[in-house]
């Protein structure tokens, strides 16, 4: 029997039926004032699609990162998609750094120590894809909002940067993320 004649013989599909419950998701990041931007290490970050969107299966993340910006080093359980939609951004990767470029898209695997920073002179647009779900909740905890994709966080003094930090340290284990020092 030829692979042709046993893949007909196999039996109906299994997936699931169609969940009616379950609505579409657009996001608008430039126009929908129903989207959360939080401002987060100095970076802009707005929630195009949440875990509630996606049956938990993974959240979508529009990030504005300024000249100079990015997260500290972390590592999470989780897998993290990055596509730069503008600008570039200088990812470290297990120690090792390297630059990523507009179009270009990288994955970090679950557990992997990396951080990236915008090292250049213009702000950078990245995409980014968490699965599964639960990192906008972490950002939801600890952002500031701010009015738009594009609004700078507010300055924060020496005290108030500190608050945040500790504030981040508390709750990253409950998200599953470990953040590393510098």
């Amino acid at each position: 029997m030829n692979d042709r004649s046993s893949a007909s013989s196999q039996p109906a599909s299994t997936i699931p039926r169609d969940d009616p419950r379950r609505d579409l998701a657009v996001a608008r990041p430039d126009d929908d004032q129903s989207l959360l931007h939080l401002g987060i290490v100095g970076d802009t970050y707005t929630i195009l699609v949440k875990g509630s969107d996606t049956a938990g299966r993974y959240t979508l993340i529009d990030m504005h990162v300024p000249p100079g910006g990015g997260p500290p080093p972390h590592r999470h359980d989780f897998e993290e998609m990055f596509t730069l939609l503008e600008g570039e951004i200088e990812v470290t990767f297990r120690g090792t750094t390297s630059v990523v470029r507009v179009g270009e898209t990288i994955n970090i695997p679950a557990n992997a120590p990396h951080a990236f920073h915008n090292a250049s002179h213009a702000p950078a647009r990245l995409l980014c894809m968490c699965a599964p779900s639960g990192q906008e909740a972490f950002f939801m905890e600890i952002g500031v909002p701010v009015a738009s994709r594009t609004t700078p966080p507010p300055k924060l003094d020496a005290s108030a940067q500190a608050a945040m930090q500790a504030k981040a340290e508390a709750l990253a284990p409950h998200y599953r993320t470990e953040l590393l020092k510098p």
